[in-house]
């Protein structure tokens, strides 16, 4: 065969080598934003989920690993209250207090798609539609009532993620927050009754039920389109 089919075979395989090694999304990152409640639990609510609902603003980024794995960093903005009024518990000295807080919370998580996440590559057995699970490291920074307070918080949670268009996704997620720290309610209930306790029994928590809206950017593969290129390749030129 002719040096020159050899060229244009080299050509092909060059241009079609990028699918065969990229078994991941077709767009490496995400950005976007979300909405939705916060509630705290902790010493002024000990056992009911939902109960003082207050909103929540973020903004996220996401980097897709592959159709299973990605990795995301959040910041978002919270309002967490409660009340010890009405609880069924009694405090010592019959104390009562209330707090309102404003909550900052940054941090990453990691990601695993139950399905392989994407709107292509079919022959892959991939899915518009996926649950995940999330596991991650952040820190918490509250002002309003009772002072500033900071900790790191650990937290974990669920959701599902929908490929609604090209480029676009939308989801859903709860998400714990377990705060390595008590005081996030107000400064009066740090361990009121005077036992003694690890970070991680005597903490608070809060948790986000928020909606979320994605763009897809930053190609993987990019087309073998420039005719210099080729012609270099191929060893052409026009004289």
């Amino acid at each position: 065969m002719s040096a020159t089919f050899y060229r244009c075979l080299t050509v092909l395989l060059l241009c079609a080598a990028p699918w065969g090694t990229t078994l991941s999304q077709e767009y490496k990152y995400e950005i976007g934003g979300m909405g939705g409640g916060a509630f705290y639990m902790g010493d002024v609510n000990k056992g009911t989920p939902l109960k003082g609902l207050n909103p929540s603003l973020g903004l996220v980024f996401r980097y897709n690993a592959n159709f299973r794995i990605a990795f995301k960093g959040g910041l978002t903005w919270a309002q967490v209250t409660g009340s010890t009024d009405g609880l069924a518990n009694a405090f010592p000295n019959g104390m009562q207090t209330s707090f309102s807080r404003n909550v900052v919370d940054i941090g990453g998580q990691f990601e695993f798609n139950f399905f392989p996440y994407s709107d292509k590559f079919a022959y892959l057995n991939t899915q518009r539609l996926s649950p995940y699970l999330l596991i991650g490291l952040g820190g918490t920074v509250a002002t309003g009532s009772g002072g500033a307070f900071g900790a790191l918080n650990l937290p974990i949670g669920v959701g599902i993620k929908y490929k609604l268009r090209n480029r676009v996704n939308i989801g859903a997620e709860l998400k714990v927050h377990k705060v390595l720290g008590d005081g996030l309610d107000n400064a009066q209930l740090n361990n009121p009754y005077g036992i003694g306790s690890s970070v991680m029994k005597n903490g608070d928590w809060y948790t986000l039920t928020t909606l979320f809206l994605t763009w897809d950017f930053g190609p993987r593969n990019r087309k073998c389109n420039s005719s210099k290129g080729i012609e270099g390749l191929m060893g052409l030129s026009k004289h």
